[in-house]
């Protein structure tokens, strides 16, 4: 066998063998057949030159599993060269890759890098180093771990080459310094974002190299400028898109949920909505291949809300066909990922809350939090599940902010439930350590009360006087909006702090909040005529309500009146023996109006006997109520129902409270002997009306 005659010739032989991937065999074909003989001293200069090579000799071999030999023209002549060559000779003899005899495995990736740190081109006299090379890129990332601001990691940027790593790992590093600051911090930092001239340089290089980014790269680098507020018309984004949807089939689910948050976040445009429907069909197709829950879940939240709902179908059938696989976490994340779906599966859902229930005293504040905050959003409501977290918290009330309390009371009251034991022992606790309340506090905890309709059996005086006293201490520096929100939370309950009542009373105030084009008018308006009512029926203060409005709400109640408690009243009483509909001045709204005599022994037919004798009459107001105006699970009215009846009570009316849902699963008989029981009971107490039960 016979060696190449030239040394270049050799060299290019080797480059060509690193930049062809399909070489196998062939690699070194033009070595097998050269034919000119080559004479020692030739071979001794080649020879020693091998030994810059060896890297890519190694290279070679490792990546497309040829192995490269090198055969001299007979044992005398390489003894000879062995004995010329001294030392050198013998190290690069020793090479595995230039030993005929000796064979070992493909060196391994961290291996090849170290050895390329020696020679980084055999034709370069000067290469750096690639230990120096190392050495700057683990510089480069740690100064970017202490990067605080945008502004700190384009000066970094700056000073180093922008490869496509460096890139990506730049853009996320600003995304993530702007998270935790503030609006007004966020918009003077992107300002000097965009106008550091190495930003630019950044979007350049970003759109340079995108083709040539790691897929997890790619999504974060798009999320990043997204986030960022780079415009979604621009030419980096753009091109982070077409780059995206050409190489979408080779993410993985990683990549597949970043980019999911991403377009979540994104405007309707040609490459987006693309993108968009490029990926529910990966999606569809992955399904029957999914064998992981974690894999599953992160595909789930990758369809977004937009998503057809066969698809979503799907999804939950793959999803019910592996609760067995189902761990606590996965249980959690379930109830989050359903709501980045915007899918109520019941039955999905209900499985998961078993898992939490039997193991909810190894469930962190935040996943709890989670848990609910997506039972709301999903509007599923699961009594038992709800109570079971309020029934942790409550034995373990000791280790819990008031903070942490106030979230739970929060999402607890926009879900309906109303667990007496904890609010009963939140609220001894709030008087015991009230000074520690916050402003924006007091005004959540006045919300949940309120519609939750609910004090303390024992310290309600002494519960309202230390949120009142609270809140009077804000008074100076209140807004009005919140001074309207505490103000009417507590008419709601029935308390009137005469102090915030004067504040909101001050004309500026009130003209402020009704000024015709501020986004919240209408809500401000209803929010006064309530709050006008109750000063009006509920308070025995000199306060003058006139001054506050004369304008009812814009908005008009509902007129209809329920059908199925309008045919049982019927059988009940007979015909033409009620009015339906009825609307009161303070436009409050009455479903049925009968009217007894005062002994409530029989009914009145005749309006003028009714006119003619108000004295000697007793009037009813049958009011339907959907299963929303209750607390979850119970017939306990909320905060709204609750001052209705309590004004129609005041107004001289008996209220007779009809759950609709309850009554219309009730047999036809069952219904007539509800609704004579309570029309012709005795009349109850304005309390004990307003918190009846069926």
């Amino acid at each position: 066998m016979n060696i190449c005659t030239s040394g270049n010739q050799l060299l290019r032989n080797f480059r060509l063998c690193l930049n062809n991937s399909h070489l196998q065999s062939s690699s070194f074909w033009g070595l097998k057949n050269c034919k000119a003989p080559i004479n020692p001293s030739t071979f001794k200069n080649v020879h020693q030159n091998l030994g810059s090579t060896s890297y890519l000799f190694n290279r070679c071999a490792t990546r497309l599993g040829a192995t490269a030999r090198f055969y001299s023209l007979d044992k005398e002549q390489g003894q000879d060269l062995k004995s010329t060559s001294g030392e050198q000779t013998s190290s690069t003899t020793d090479n595995p890759v230039l030993n005929e005899t000796q064979s070992t495995p493909p060196l391994s990736y961290k291996q090849q890098q170290k050895e390329a740190g020696r020679y980084l081109d055999p034709l370069a006299q000067d290469a750096e180093p690639y230990s120096e090379r190392e050495s700057q890129r683990e510089q480069f990332y740690d100064h970017l771990k202490n990067c605080n601001s945008p502004y700190d990691v384009l000066d970094l940027a700056g000073n180093y080459t922008l490869t496509w790593r460096r890139v990506s790992n730049s853009l996320t590093k600003i995304w993530e310094t702007t998270k935790k600051m503030s609006d007004d911090q966020k918009r003077y930092e992107r300002k000097l974002m965009f106008e550091h001239p190495v930003f630019e340089q950044l979007c350049q290089q970003a759109m340079k190299d995108a083709g040539r980014m790691r897929r997890d790269d790619l999504a974060y680098s798009l999320l990043a400028l997204v986030k960022l507020g780079v415009s979604q018309r621009s030419r980096v984004v753009q091109t982070l898109l077409r780059v995206i949807q050409e190489h979408i089939n080779d993410f993985d689910e990683k990549a597949l949920s970043v980019l999911a948050n991403c377009l979540s976040d994104m405007d309707s445009d040609k490459n987006a909505d693309a993108l968009k429907a490029g990926l529910r069909l990966l999606v569809e197709t992955r399904i029957p291949k999914i064998k992981n829950v974690v894999a599953l879940q992160t595909m789930m939240r990758c369809i977004g809300k937009d998503a057809p709902v066969s698809l979503k179908r799907k999804l939950e059938a793959k999803a019910l066909s592996m609760l067995s696989q189902f761990s606590l976490p996965n249980s959690q994340y379930m109830f989050t990922t359903l709501a980045a779906m915007d899918f109520n599966s019941s039955t999905l859902l209900d499985a998961c809350s078993s898992k939490i229930i039997e193991n909810i005293h190894g469930i962190p504040f935040w996943r709890l939090i989670y848990v609910l905050q997506s039972s709301k959003d999903l509007q599923y409501r699961n009594a038992a599940l709800f109570s079971a977290i309020a029934e942790y918290v409550m034995s373990t009330l000791d280790m819990w902010s008031n903070k942490q309390i106030v979230l739970f009371l929060g999402l607890f009251g926009d879900l309906g439930l109303r667990h007496a034991g904890l609010m009963d022992a939140f609220a001894e606790k709030v008087t015991e350590t009230s000074e520690s309340l916050t402003l924006r506090d007091v005004i959540n905890i006045l919300k949940s009360y309120s519609l939750l309709n609910h004090l303390p059996k024992n310290q309600k005086k002494q519960f309202l006087e230390s949120l009142s006293s609270v809140f009077e201490s804000y008074l100076p520096k209140i807004l009005p909006t919140e001074l309207l929100r505490g103000v009417y939370y507590f008419c709601v309950l029935g308390c009137f702090p005469q102090s915030s009542l004067d504040k909101l009373l001050q004309e500026d105030i009130l003209k402020e909040l009704l000024l015709p084009d501020q986004r919240t008018h209408g809500a401000n308006e209803r929010i006064l005529h309530y709050i006008n009512l109750c000063l009006e029926l509920d308070c025995s203060a000199s306060t003058t309500v006139a001054t506050i409005t004369s304008a009812k709400p814009s908005h008009s109640p509902s007129l209809t009146v329920n059908p199925i408690v309008l045919g049982a009243l019927k059988r009940s009483l007979g015909d033409e023996v009620c009015q339906q509909g009825v609307l009161l001045q303070n436009d409050y709204f009455i479903d049925f109006q009968i009217t007894l005599d005062k002994d409530r022994k029989f009914v009145l037919q005749s309006q003028s006997e009714e006119n003619s004798q108000t004295e000697y009459l007793q009037r009813v107001a049958v009011l339907c109520a959907p299963v929303s105006a209750f607390c979850l699970g119970t017939t306990h009215p909320k905060g709204k129902l609750s001052m209705k009846m309590r004004h129609l009570t005041a107004l001289g009316y008996s209220i007779v409270l009809v759950p609709a849902q309850e009554f219309e699963k009730l047999q036809e008989d069952e219904q007539v002997q509800f609704l004579k029981t309570r029309i012709f009971a005795e009349p109850e107490p304005a309390l004990a009306a307003i918190n009846q039960e069926t």
